[in-house]
């Protein structure tokens, strides 16, 4: 066929579409104008409903993001209206929070912590946490943060699952933080920082914090300087940027379409890297205008940026949509074309019809040259295919040489089972090198340790064709012993014949180690390394089966330290954790080998002595052990001796039960305390209705507060020169419901163990100052209440302001209260007492010294005390009549407090001869049965209101009768 003949066809096909094509170019024409028109109304309508849209996410986010920054001022306020917030009012208190606001990650507080201060802080933290420690993140990894002036640190965090690794954290170091720290602390303002990864972020995605300063309470706030100096630290909420801008835009309309791109900037400047969000691809470009508008085919509005705020730090947020066909949105156009383009193309429908034979032959074509394309594609698949099956045998066998656990190949041959290869790994753990264990039974890692359980499953496993799992323990070539888990399998042929093993084993040393470790914890005291109340009730069922064969007695002791709490409250939980373990390794060395010393609580040690025939149990053996105990030591500084008080049960003449022996022998530690301290009890039948009457008045004495059993008597105070009552001291009764009229002297030291004092003493303070205010407004004048204060009240921290709130509440004038403190109590740490007095001071307060001249008070440091008042001990006083040292002693104490500016106040003055003396040697006040015995309020009343007082001549003396 010629090229001529060839292209008949088409020529004849050209003739035919001109007539078709003249009528077609005019219906294009008008359809062009009528879909331009169309399509512009479209996109103008589609550009405005973007915008708004665009702007109903902003203001989404926006308000989003201001909700989660107002949460976060709640938690901040929890802080501002709390002088205290604990661990468990900050977990209750973010709960509903976290509830409420999900695209939270979690809430915290960041204490600041100086130098100075972060021994002690940790060590109050390990007391709930007991790996606690201030860290910092080096790398990926946290490690204990270095020395630096102040730290700022992860002190409350909620929730803490999940949140565990920021537990501790110095954020202080992060320049992100700390920055916006600053602008926190100095606006006084909530403040954001930049993008960074967060301490427990495990994946890829930044996260950011919102912050806002706590300042101590009452500061002054006046400017950035202040402001920087009252800070104790800040509330923080924590965001995964990611998640939070996505769970927002996930409540808007915007964020559903996969062609919206929308782009969340943590900084005014489109900079990825400050990028916090990102949904679908880059911010999308514009098309830009060619010969034809980009409008008239193609949907999509101009990009919208638009400013954020959040914690006054700028962000902004570009929203940009895809091009897509205008087809898609909108229709109206697509008619107009359609209609008109069909009424044009019906006109050359015969020319198209003349055409089809042409088109059909095209089509066989097309299908011979797509069949011939599959053909080659299908041969370069098996290609690849190949030399993908290559790869994958080159990347396992790169692995296994680059494993970091032992890989190794053994035959299946009995009985040699050799080894025909090993990975490098084998080579660093065993120390053979290749050529050493290739061809060797395995069995040589094991040398001579061959009755293992672990070997014995091997072999099962080995016999049986199967998989299998083991621990043993293996040995190096030096002969070192370290443990291994091993996991083998077979390799089986296409007939299903096992014709070699792989084995697979790792080092688990370590876990073994550490496991061990954990075994001996589980017996020990972690402070003192000595048994626990687990391993004593083992050693001591021990020692009785022991002791019942062979006809021993068994000596169980129980020892407590003297004043102990007194020890932690004044040099602090350090000091008594250091006291504590030098006490255990005393007691330790004092006995014998085979005798069990045990740690039960605090401050409470039990030994399990046994008696054998060359060893026999005496009380000497006992001393020994208090003397060791007592031995002068130094914390801190501090030089004392320390006590204690033991009691002790003996099997089996006081129980042949661990439990029972274990009470009887704590019944007579508590009869030797009673006693005075610092001695020795043995456990007799009668010691139990004491301990009993002891334990239920300490029930009881927990329930008085609530039960209002508690009542105060007051004993008026008189003037020597006028004998008129100028004060009253009150003093606290209990008016037990069965038991009567209980007196302090048998409930007061037992308050003090167990901490109950400091409610007690509370009541006393509240009671005395609204009673006396109350005489105020009934008219009966305006006397001083004396209070006593004692030495676990004193050493509270809140203890001044607990006070001040007490005289607000009551309307109590300062003046009117008189704190009362004994020598030994302010003399214990005179520094530290000479500022909580000068506190007291500063409220107003009268503040006095009780039972002055028992303890041991110098001159000079009496002189430093701020004190208004001496009360001279009644056992000065009962004898000033008839010895002359205590009658010297009163004068002399006298006239020292005198020359200092100080009153004094006699205490127990009974007869009138004393008085006398008193008064002749110019002392200011008295109190006593002479006047008047201590007598409940309505009693104390009437006193006032018949306005009882001392019989004083002209002369200034008392007068008889």
């Amino acid at each position: 066929m010629t090229n001529e003949v060839r292209n008949l066809p088409e020529r004849m096909h050209s003739s035919a579409l001109t007539p078709a094509l003249l009528t077609l170019l005019a219906g294009l024409i008008v359809t062009s104008v009528l879909f331009v028109s169309s399509r512009r109304l479209e996109h103008d309508k589609i550009e405005a409903s973007f915008r708004k849209n665009a702007e109903i996410c902003l203001q989404t986010v926006q308000h989003e993001l201001d909700e989660a920054v107002m949460a976060l001022g709640a938690i901040n306020q929890l802080f501002v209206t709390n002088q205290t917030v604990s661990r468990e009012q900050f977990r209750i208190f973010t709960r509903p929070l976290l509830d409420r606001y999900p695209h939270v990650l979690n809430f915290n507080f960041h204490r600041m912590v100086s130098q100075a201060e972060r021994p002690a802080f940790e060590a109050e933290q390990r007391k709930r946490y007991p790996d606690f420690a201030i860290t910092e993140v080096d790398g990926q990894q946290r490690v204990t943060a270095r020395s630096r002036q102040h730290y700022r640190v992860v002190d409350y965090i909620e929730p803490m699952q999940g949140n565990e690794a920021a537990f501790g954290l110095d954020a202080g170091f992060q320049s992100e933080q700390a920055a916006a720290m600053q602008r926190a602390a100095d606006s006084g303002q909530a403040a954001a920082s930049g993008l960074f990864r967060l301490a427990q972020e495990k994946g890829r995605q930044r996260g950011f914090l919102v912050l806002m300063p706590v300042y101590r309470h009452n500061a002054s706030l006046h400017d950035a300087a202040s402001r920087r100096q009252a800070l104790l630290g800040d509330t923080s909420a924590a965001f995964r940027a990611g998640d939070l801008i996505g769970q927002i835009l996930a409540k808007t309309r915007l964020a559903n379409p996969t062609d919206i791109s929308i782009s969340v900037y943590a900084n005014a400047a489109s900079d990825d890297q400050y990028l916090a969000f990102r949904k679908g691809s880059k911010a999308m470009p514009a098309m830009h205008d060619g010969i034809l508008p980009r409008w008239l085919f193609y949907n999509q509005p101009g990009t919208a940026s638009m400013p954020l705020q959040v914690a006054g730090t700028p962000w902004h947020m570009t929203v940009s949509a895809a091009p897509e066909p205008f087809y898609k949105a909108n229709n109206n156009a697509l008619y107009a074309l359609i209609a008109s383009a069909l009424l044009s193309l019906l006109a050359a429908a015969y020319v198209y019809t003349l055409s089809s034979r042409s088109r059909r032959i095209q089509s066989l074509v097309q299908l011979r040259t797509a069949e011939l394309r599959l053909s080659n594609q299908r041969l370069n698949d098996d290609i690849a295919a190949r030399k993908k099956t290559e790869h994958r045998l080159q990347i396992l066998e790169s692995a296994v040489q680059s494993s970091a656990n032992t890989i190794f190949i053994t035959s299946a041959s009995a009985p040699d089972y050799g080894i025909e290869y090993v990975n490098p790994a084998f080579e660093r753990m065993t120390g053979y090198a290749a050529h050493e264990a290739i061809g060797c039974n395995v069995r040589f890692l094991f040398r001579d340790d061959q009755q293992q359980d672990g070997l014995k499953n091997i072999q099962e496993a080995v016999r049986n064709r199967r998989e299998g799992h083991a621990v043993v323990r293996n040995y190096r070539k030096d002969g070192t012993l370290f443990w291994a888990e091993i996991y083998f399998a077979p390799v089986r042929d296409e007939a299903g014949q096992v014709h070699h093993f792989v084995v697979s084993s790792h080092d688990i040393t370590a876990n073994k180690r550490y496991q061990a470790e954990l075994e001996f914890q589980a017996g020990h005291d972690v402070l003192t390394g000595l048994a626990n109340r687990n391993l004593l009730g083992d050693r001591l069922n021990q020692a009785i089966t022991e002791a019942a064969c062979h006809g021993h007695p068994v000596w169980i002791i129980s020892a407590d330290l003297d004043r102990f709490k007194f020890v932690n409250d004044t040099l602090g939980h350090k000091a008594g954790d250091m006291l504590l373990q030098v006490v255990g390794n005393r007691l330790q060395q004092a006995v014998r080998e085979f005798d069990t010393v045990a740690r039960l609580s605090a401050d409470q040690f039990v030994l399990v002595l046994q008696e054998r025939g060359d060893a026999p149990l005496t009380l000497a053996t006992i001393e020994q052990i208090m003397e060791a105990v007592a031995q002068p030591l130094s914390i801190h500084g501090y030089h004392f001796q320390q006590k204690c008080s033991i009691g002790v049960a003996i099997y089996p003449a006081d129980g042949d039960d661990p439990e029972m022996l274990m009470k009887h022998a704590d019944i007579a530690m508590y009869r030797a305390k009673e006693s005075g301290r610092n001695n020795i009890q043995f456990y007799a039948e009668s010691m139990n209705a004491r301990a009993l009457e002891r334990l239920r008045l300490e029930g009881d004495l927990r329930n008085a507060l609530e039960r209002d059993e508690f009542l105060l008597h007051y004993q008026p105070q008189v003037d020597l020169r006028s004998g008129r009552i100028v004060g009253m001291e009150a003093l606290i009764r209990w008016q037990h419901p069965t038991l009567g009229m209980i007196a302090p002297d048998r409930f007061i030291k037992l308050a003090e163990e167990t901490g109950l004092i400091v409610p007690i003493g509370a009541w006393v303070i509240r009671t005395a100052c609204a009673q006396n205010r109350a005489w105020q407004l009934a008219g009966l004048g305006y006397l001083r209440v004396a209070v006593n204060l004692s030495a676990i009240q004193f050493a509270q921290q809140d203890m001044v302001k607990s006070i001040a709130a007490v005289l607000q509440q009551t309307g109590l004038a300062a003046q009117y209260l008189e704190i009362e403190l004994t020598e030994s109590l302010i003399m214990t740490d005179v520094e530290h007492a000479i500022g909580i007095l000068r506190d007291l001071k500063a409220l107003g307060l009268q503040l006095s010294i009780d039972d002055f001249g028992t303890g041991y008070s110098s001159l000079s440091y009496l002189k430093r005390f701020p004190i208004d008042v001496l009360k001279i001990d009644q056992s000065f006083v009962r004898d000033i009549t008839v010895d002359p040292d205590d009658a010297a002693i009163v004068a002399t104490i006298i006239s020292l407090a005198h020359s200092l500016r100080i009153n004094v106040i006699a205490e127990g003055v009974e007869t009138a001869a004393q008085l006398a003396y008193l008064q002749r040697n110019h002392c200011d006040e008295m109190q006593g049965y002479y006047f008047s015995r201590p007598v409940p309020a309505d009693a104390f009343e009437r006193i006032l209101r018949q306005d009882k007082s001392l019989p004083i001549d002209a002369a200034g003396a008392v007068r008889s009768g």
